[in-house]
């Protein structure tokens, strides 16, 4: 028995809207769910991609060492080769790993 992990696509698919609906029965509460969700996302891939750039980062920048570190070049393409944080997002909501609760609903 394996568990694999969920192949996330580099690339926009077509989702059937009822399918985001099913957690939350509005479908603008679930888009904005996962709105707030890839933002976080983006967010932490940005301050990572940022720690890591800054460890190549040199005191004294000649214009040819600039465009000639490549490790900074490499870990740029393994970014931008990643799933979007949109992409993340839906898949994880879609798989119930997003906790999200709305106040107002639980207000008595």
């Amino acid at each position: 028995m394996s568990t694999t992990k969920p192949v996330i696509p580099n690339s926009t698919i077509t989702r059937d809207v009822r399918e985001l609906d099913k957690t939350t029965d509005n479908i603008y509460e679930s888009i904005v769910i996962i709105s707030k969700r890839a933002n976080q996302i983006a967010n932490n891939l940005k301050e990572e991609l940022h720690g890591k750039l800054a460890e190549f980062a040199s005191s004294n920048d000649n214009l040819e060492e600039v465009f000639e570190n490549r490790e900074q070049i490499e870990i740029s393409k393994h970014y931008e080769r990643m799933p979007k944080p949109s992409l993340i997002a839906v898949d994880e909501f879609l798989h119930d790993k997003v906790y999200f609760r709305n106040p107002s609903k639980e207000q008595n």
